[in-house]
């Protein structure tokens, strides 16, 4: 179990005041859409390839939308963070707004991915079951596959929706971030 102690979102915004880095762990589908002004974006999903830590780096804050993810992830977050004192923000992106601390919200990018799956499988499956109660119960099938899909997702870690979703036009207008706020 980690050691990484949490704080609140006002003291997480006082610690950068003081030279403290903000890491956003989120991927960069979620930081391009929103993010706290200043923070470093390094997804977790990236962890393993560079650590989060840079050279000047005294103290590193992760954060993800609710904590939840930093929570579950404390653990590897503070073995790569490279020696740094390291904290986890209590109730993540969430949180942070909640206390009314600034963020930066591009509306011209896309919601996040997966909360993109959940809209497009959860309409898929209320729309089998509603044509196979008013309709035929062929239409069960629709929602049956969306389920298998799934659990086939959560399973191997490969969503095949995800990916189809991904080379969608709307979410090719993904504009490169701001270099001041990676």
């Amino acid at each position: 179990m980690s050691e990484l102690k949490t704080v609140s979102a006002e003291r997480a915004a006082a610690l950068m005041k003081n030279g403290a880095m903000l890491v956003d762990i989120r991927e960069a589908d979620e930081y391009a859409r929103e993010h706290i002004p200043g923070s470093r974006h390094h997804a977790l999903s990236m962890i393993d390839a560079a650590h989060p830590a840079h050279r000047g780096d005294d103290i590193l804050i992760f954060h993800c939308r609710s904590g939840a993810r930093t929570k579950s992830n404390a653990a590897r977050l503070e073995a790569f963070a490279g020696g740094c004192e390291a904290y986890l923000v209590e109730g993540g992106l969430d949180a942070w707004k909640k206390a009314g601390l600034p963020v930066t919200l591009d509306r011209r990018q896309p919601i996040d991915l997966m909360r993109q799956v959940q809209i497009v499988a959860g309409s898929l499956v209320l729309i089998g079951v509603l044509i196979g109660a008013l309709v035929t119960p062929v239409f069960y099938a629709l929602s049956g596959f969306v389920g298998a899909g799934l659990l086939f997702a959560g399973t191997t870690g490969f969503c095949g929706m995800a990916r189809l979703l991904a080379v969608m036009p709307w979410n090719k207008r993904m504009l490169a971030v701001p270099a001041g706020d990676r």
